[in-house]
């Protein structure tokens, strides 16, 4: 439903196009990087992954399946990385996907690292705690841009816990549930304050783009994903006359970029109310 409510213009049911992209999946394998000390050979390990999850949240049984060949005092974090790149946990993982590995053929190949974590490159985990206080406070930010921050201080705790618990669980109607009210708007606005976006190149240093940008223009008109890039990323876009040279991903598909950027923030947006847009070289 998503393709098709992008690519025709023609939004299918909606709630469809938000179950789907919470059901979204990953096949992955999982493997143990070869200078691992083991006491008997590290079978790999294959996860169907939830691309709006996080890998810490979702790795308990990888972790445990290679704990099991290697001795106790082997073991210190866990961390992960693709061809040569360290995973960030607090990125979704269908972000790091897009971004890394989406011209890639399946399953996604992760390597999975029991020391010399690489402190330069990672935040530490020490636990879900630490994921959850990242999640709540890019939900927190993503309802200052949106609402100045009146829709999640309105809710109470045990709001703010069933939307962090639904996500934990994978129970797509527990956390739309609460979710719902925050991507609700008066009807006379036409939409959010301001669109909560990262854009994410691999080509740069810099982590990602945001700024603030208005889903509706001055003169009332919607604007589309197309306005954002051009205003704020234009080198995404290809030229009038030339080729294409990038592919801008959510959620691994290229929506039209006459898409309307209130829908796509209301709809394509991952759990932590961010709409992340990955601007990847067109593969060859």
């Amino acid at each position: 439903p998503i393709c098709t409510a992008l690519t025709t213009g023609r939004m299918t049911d909606d709630k469809d196009v938000l179950r789907d992209v919470w059901f979204g999946r990953i096949p992955t394998c999982f493997t143990l990087y070869q200078d691992e000390i083991t006491e008997r050979e590290a079978e790999p390990y294959y996860l169907l992954l939830p691309r709006v999850s996080y890998l810490t949240l979702v790795t308990d049984k990888v972790k445990k399946h290679f704990q099991k060949v290697m001795r106790q005092e082997d073991i210190s974090e866990i961390w992960f990385e693709y061809e040569g790149t360290p995973l960030k946990w607090h990125y979704p993982i269908g972000l790091l996907f897009d971004l890394l590995a989406s011209s890639s053929a399946l399953p996604w190949n992760i390597i999975v690292h029991f020391k010399s974590f690489p402190e330069k490159d990672l935040l530490h985990c020490p636990s879900k705690d630490a994921i959850e206080a990242h999640f709540m406070s890019c939900v927190k930010e993503a309802d200052a841009l949106k609402h100045k921050s009146q829709v999640i201080n309105e809710m109470q705790k045990k709001d703010h816990k069933q939307l962090w618990m639904g996500l934990q669980n994978d129970r797509f109607d527990q956390f739309w549930a609460i979710n719902r009210k925050l991507m609700e708007y008066p009807a006379e606005e036409n939409g959010f304050r301001y669109i909560p976006f990262r854009i994410y190149q691999t080509t740069t240093e810099r982590p990602f783009i945001q700024k603030l940008f208005r889903p509706v223009a001055a003169d009332g008109q919607l604007h589309t994903l197309g306005d954002l890039l051009k205003e704020v990323c234009p080198s995404a876009l290809a030229p009038e006359d030339g080729e294409k040279k990038n592919q801008v991903m959510i959620h691994g598909i290229e929506p039209m970029l006459e898409t309307p950027l209130q829908w796509l923030s209301e709809h394509l947006s991952y759990p932590d109310n961010f709409l992340h847009i990955s601007i990847i070289p067109q593969p060859t």
